[in-house]
């Protein structure tokens, strides 16, 4: 159950069969299954314990009192819903999903066993909340410095390289369940101006799009483009000296 939050951990230190069992048991305690387009935690909302997206996208949001709606992460499989949630006293935004959506609900005090005398698991979790942080800085620096043709070339390096880290892309090719509206809420465009950018980045041969799948033709040349350095997802093991000895 909890196979992609495993190999996404492991891109920090390499965990023992005694710590994959631990996640794999959190992930089964309950699990549930939301259809696209609904929402699984609302702003305001108490927050209980924490969601494991097993299968599915989903994303966090903030609507604004006149129904203008900006996303301000997206949750892919692997993805821990903040793991010390629980802490605040109300959510201060809204996670709803893009397709549909399997997701763990692991207690609080699940977690808190998890990470309880187990130094390589809890630096893991860790390492995974500060990635979360670093991509929000990396989003931030997206909307208020780079162009259009960067925004959206910079967002789509970033989505298929944290699938093909969790073993969900098929070659250069991977999924895009994203409407032009929700890319246009996520880089800060309108929808004309999205699916403009997306016609110049077909043009030049870096990208193509069918149905649901994105296509990186020449993922090198895309980055070099967009000014995409994938330095900001950590992704280089840098927890390998807490490598289990199994390893």
């Amino acid at each position: 159950m909890a196979e992609f939050l495993i190999r996404k951990l492991e891109h920090f230190t390499s965990l023992s069969t005694e710590d994959k069992h631990a996640l794999d048991q959190a992930s089964r305690q309950r699990t549930r299954r939301i259809r696209s387009r609904d929402d699984i935690v609302h702003e305001g909302d108490l927050p209980q314990g924490v969601n494991l997206i097993l299968d599915g996208w989903a994303c966090r949001y903030k609507t604004l009192e006149d129904g203008r709606r900006q996303i301000i992460a997206y949750l892919l499989p692997g993805d821990l819903c903040d793991h010390h949630v629980s802490i605040l006293r109300e959510m201060d935004h809204s996670i709803g999903t893009v397709t549909a959506v399997t997701l763990a609900e692991i207690p609080t005090e699940t977690m808190r066993q998890l990470t309880a005398g187990q130094a390589r698991l809890s630096q893991a979790l860790c390492w995974e909340s500060l990635v979360a942080a670093a991509i929000q800085r990396e989003w931030t620096v997206n909307i208020g410095q780079r162009t259009a043709f960067e925004r959206l070339g910079h967002l789509l390096c970033e989505l298929y390289v944290r699938l093909r880290a969790v073993g969900l892309t098929q070659g250069n090719t991977c999924e895009l369940p994203l409407t032009q509206a929700e890319i246009a809420d996520t880089i800060g465009l309108s929808v004309v101006h999205v699916n403009r950018t997306l016609q110049e980045l077909r043009s030049v041969g870096l990208i193509s799009l069918r149905g649901r799948e994105l296509t990186i033709h020449r993922l090198d040349a895309l980055q070099r483009a967009v000014q995409f350095n994938p330095n900001y997802l950590h992704l280089g093991r840098e927890g390998r000296h807490l490598d289990s000895n199994e390893a």
